[in-house]
C-alpha cells in the first residue's frame, strides 16, 4: 500500500512538473465595450435599435510570446435598450431576454473563442479576426476585421461593426408574423484592453 502511494504521488509530482513547463501567460481583460444594433425590414434609424451588453471574463493565452488563443464569456442579462426610454424600453429589453430571442434564463451567457488574428495590410483595420462563438449553445465560425496590437502580453482590440445571422443562433419569433418584419442581420461592434498577469497559468 505504502508503495502504491508513492507511485501515486510520483506521478502526480511528474504530471504538475510538465504543465509548469509550458509556461503559459494570462492575459486578463481589464476594460471591455460590447455594443449591438437591431433593424427592420426597412433598415432606416427610426426602424433601429441598439444597446450593450457587459464582458463576463476574457482572457488571452501566451505560450513565451506567442499568442495562442483567447476565450470571453459574455453576461447576456446584461443587455440593455439604450435608444427607448420608459415602457418601450422595458418591454423590448423583456422581448430581447425572453426564450423567443436570448432566452438569458436558460442561456446567461455567449461565448466567443478567439483562434487567429490574421495580419492585413493596406486596409482600415489591421487584422482579420477568426473565432467561434456560442449564443443560446450553437457554436458558429466567425471571421470579421479589426484593429489589433499585441505588446508582449498586452493586447487591445477595437473591432469593426460586422454582422451575425440570428437565425443561425435561433434568435427569432417563432411561428409569428412579427418575424418577417426585423432583418436577419444583428450588428456587434466591441473593443477590449488588458493587463499581464506575471504568473504562469493555473492548473
Amino acid at each position: 500500500m505504502k508503495r502504491l502511494l508513492l507511485f501515486v504521488m510520483m506521478c502526480a509530482s511528474i504530471s504538475f512538473a510538465f504543465a509548469q513547463k509550458k509556461g503559459d501567460k494570462i492575459s486578463k481583460v481589464v476594460t471591455s465595450e460590447i455594443k449591438w444594433w437591431g433593424h427592420k425590414v426597412v433598415k432606416t434609424v427610426p426602424t433601429s435599435h441598439y444597446g450593450s451588453l457587459k464582458l463576463k471574463s476574457g482572457k488571452f493565452t501566451f505560450d513565451k510570446t506567442v499568442l495562442v488563443d483567447g476565450e470571453f464569456v459574455i453576461d447576456m442579462r446584461s443587455l440593455t435598450v439604450a435608444d427607448l426610454s420608459g415602457a418601450d424600453q422595458e418591454k423590448l429589453t423583456n422581448d430581447l431576454k425572453g426564450y423567443t430571442f436570448f432566452d438569458v434564463k436558460k442561456f446567461p451567457t455567449a461565448k466567443f473563442h478567439l483562434k487567429k488574428i490574421i495580419p492585413l495590410a493596406n486596409s482600415e483595420y489591421n487584422s482579420t479576426i477568426v473565432g467561434d462563438v456560442t449564443i443560446k449553445g450553437i457554436r458558429k465560425t466567425i471571421s470579421f476585421p479589426a484593429n489589433a496590437h499585441i505588446t508582449q502580453f498586452t493586447v487591445e482590440i477595437e473591432s469593426s461593426r460586422f454582422s451575425l445571422n440570428r437565425k443561425d443562433f435561433k434568435v427569432f419569433y417563432q411561428s409569428s408574423l412579427k418575424d418577417y418584419f426585423i432583418k436577419d442581420e444583428m450588428d456587434i461592434q466591441f473593443k477590449l484592453s488588458t493587463q499581464k498577469v506575471d504568473n504562469e497559468r493555473p492548473r
